[in-house]
C-alpha cells in the first residue's frame, strides 16, 4: 500500500505525516487489496475555526473510495475521513460477497 500525502499551501509537519501514516495502515485491515491512499490536506477559509480539511481517496482494483472532512485539526479531519472510508469499504465488501 502506497500512502501519498499532499499539503496544499502549507508544509505538513513530520509528526502529522507520521500520524497519518499510522492511521491509514488500519484501513488495510479491512481491505487488503488497497494499492494507493491519496491524502490532500488544506486550510480553507483561514478566518474560521473549523478550517482544516482532509480529503482521502483510496484506490483498489476496480473500485475507489473517497471522503472529505473539515474540522478544527488535521488529525480530527483525517480520523473522521478514515472512519467514512472504513464504512464504505465494509459496505462494498458486503455487497461483493452477496454476489
Amino acid at each position: 500500500m502506497k500512502v501519498m500525502i499532499q499539503s496544499i499551501n502549507f508544509d505538513a509537519t513530520e509528526k502529522l505525516e507520521d500520524y497519518i501514516n499510522k492511521k491509514t495502515k488500519k484501513v488495510e485491515k479491512f481491505f487488503d487489496e488497497i494499492r494507493i491512499v491519496d491524502i490532500y490536506l488544506k486550510v480553507v477559509k483561514p478566518e474560521t475555526v473549523t478550517n482544516k480539511q482532509a480529503e482521502i481517496k483510496v484506490t483498489a482494483p476496480n473500485v475507489e473510495f473517497f471522503a472529505s472532512k473539515t474540522c478544527d485539526t488535521f488529525e480530527e479531519a483525517v480520523d473522521l475521513a478514515l472512519e467514512a472510508i472504513e464504512k464504505q469499504v465494509i459496505k462494498y465488501k458486503e455487497k461483493v460477497s452477496k454476489k
